[in-house]
């Protein structure tokens, strides 16, 4: 597995990638990352080898690709909720929801970035920083909210709300998803309120 750092990778946009990466994202989280090939990947996109590596090193750049889109659609949300919603309780409660939408959506097959890393546990792996990246930055917008929201403590309550949404997510997906989404609710309304 390759080291990799923070600087931006070029991305070469073509219907052919997307149609890539289309197929790639519902293949890995319906079914999982190890269990599906870039040839199943391949034929299911009706793309020809030597276009996927025009687009993709290999798999492992493919998988990091995935984690960025489904990152970059989540930010792409919370740049929503935070133009329309002003207060930081408000905010972090929509963000709580939002997550228990998710996890009692359909199909709903726990995080993506949770089971990429249970799958890629090398911490040096392109996959594995994704991951990674993409909790740095969740976890910095909700000590932003708290600092706002005036916590006593914004960077453990932000761990805090962290860990509540890992565990709903893997409730949701393990047990009954509408009592894990309101337990979040729940939890996160307390959270606010400890100050």
């Amino acid at each position: 597995m390759s080291k990799t750092t923070n600087a931006p990778v070029p991305v070469r946009r073509s219907e052919a990638r997307e149609r890539l990466l289309g197929t790639a994202s519902r293949l890995f989280y319906g079914e999982g990352i190890r269990a599906v090939g870039v040839d199943r990947v391949m034929a299911e996109a009706d793309v020809a080898r030597g276009t996927f590596y025009r687009h993709f090193e290999g798999k492992d750049d493919l998988v990091r690709a995935y984690l960025e889109a489904a990152d970059q659609q989540i930010r792409d949300h919370i740049v929503v909720a935070e133009n329309e919603i002003a207060s930081p309780s408000d905010f972090l409660a929509a963000v709580a929801h939002g997550i228990g939408e998710e996890v009692c959506g359909a199909g709903f097959r726990g995080c993506p970035f949770i089971n990429a890393a249970a799958e890629y546990p090398d911490p040096d792996s392109a996959v594995h920083q994704a991951v990674l990246r993409h909790r740095a930055w969740f976890r910095q917008l909700l000590q932003d909210a708290f600092q706002r929201l005036g916590a006593a403590d914004p960077a453990r309550s932000a761990d805090a709300m962290v860990a509540m949404r890992d565990g709903a997510m893997v409730a949701g997906y393990l047990g009954n998803a509408r009592a894990a989404s309101a337990v979040l609710a729940h939890s996160v309304g307390v959270l606010m309120t400890a100050g």
